[in-house]
């Protein structure tokens, strides 16, 4: 008989063997920047999570840089949208002056900027829109044109979520005739239709006015077509892959992992955060250990990074 409980005897023992460990190298926290003054404003469905104004952004960046987190996923809310989400590629934009200001106050912070349309468009869909049909290659120069305008703001990381065929390749060279030859692309590609995004389009504006997002977002049945997705936009150009969401598509980061040699990113998205922190508050579940062990859970998939809004609580506990 294989003793295997002999290297579980005590937490010494469990700790030298351990295979995966997670820390604040591991964690990508997303902020949200509204286009207003003085905000610091409570997300309802997401208890613990704030939109913040310029002007208020210290409060959550000292606390950042405080707890050793040094990644960032920026999202923008624009006082102004239209059916060709301008807001999205203005040199002046919200997320454009949030990545100037970050980068200018918190050197240190590496700034992963999201590349899409449904927070700026008047209909809340990712692409430009005709009739009921979201149109594809039509949006592409749209994306592009975000893309360079965020990286011209000091963006370090481009990361494009909207899921248009054929976006990676159009940043890819917008970005390389514009100069930024060494920004790097962090590609959303095996991005699914999920209803597990409720809290985020909440605090982001960003729901379709009509419709779903079905037609572009990936089927949750799909598990091959999703190596198909990542293989593509490696092929166009991307250097780090997103899959999104994360809990429920350990499969996918797994299959991933065998497949492709490159960094992977969990997306720990809104609803998996606020059904935990739901719980928590109501006494059903201990949520250090099921938060710690959701995250190991994905670095045992193989997720090299993992974005999430528990990151500043998990940064605290693990320096307890």
């Amino acid at each position: 008989m294989k003793r295997f409980r002999k290297l579980r005897q005590n937490e010494q023992m469990r700790s030298f063997v351990r295979e995966n460990r997670i820390s604040t190298d591991d964690l990508i926290y997303p902020i949200f920047v509204k286009d207003e003054k003085n905000i610091k404003e409570p997300i309802e469905s997401m208890p613990g999570i704030f939109r913040y104004s310029i002007d208020r952004l210290d409060e959550i960046l000292d606390e950042v840089v405080s707890k050793k987190i040094h990644l960032l996923l920026i999202f923008g809310i624009p006082s102004h949208k239209d059916e060709k989400a301008s807001g999205a590629y203005d040199e002046n934009g919200i997320t454009q002056r949030a990545i100037r200001y970050i980068k200018e106050k918190y050197p240190s912070i590496l700034i992963i900027a999201d590349v899409c349309l449904c927070e700026y468009t008047s209909h809340g869909h990712c692409g430009i829109v005709k009739g009921n049909e979201i149109l594809n290659d039509e949006t592409l120069p749209l994306l592009a044109a975000t893309a360079v305008s965020l990286a011209k703001s000091g963006a370090d990381i481009i990361a494009p979520s909207d899921m248009m065929d054929g976006r990676v390749e159009a940043i890819r060279e917008a970005l390389d005739k514009s100069g930024f030859i060494n920004t790097p692309i962090m590609s959303y590609s095996a991005k699914f239709a999920s209803a597990y995004y409720g809290p985020f389009r909440d605090a982001a504006g960003s729901s379709p006015c009509f419709g779903d997002r079905k037609s572009y977002q990936m089927d949750p049945a799909n598990g091959r077509e999703a190596m198909a997705e990542i293989k593509q936009d490696l092929a166009e150009g991307a250097d780090m892959i997103i899959i999104k969401p994360a809990l429920a598509y350990g499969d996918i980061l797994s299959s991933a992992r065998k497949a492709f040699d490159v960094p992977l990113i969990a997306y720990n998205v809104s609803g998996e955060y606020a059904m935990v922190k739901t719980a928590a508050e109501k006494g059903f579940i201990d949520e250090k250990r099921i938060v710690l062990e959701n995250m190991l859970s994905l670095k045992r998939a193989g997720a090299d990074r993992i974005i999430t809004y528990h990151a500043l609580d998990i940064a605290r506990w693990l320096s307890e």
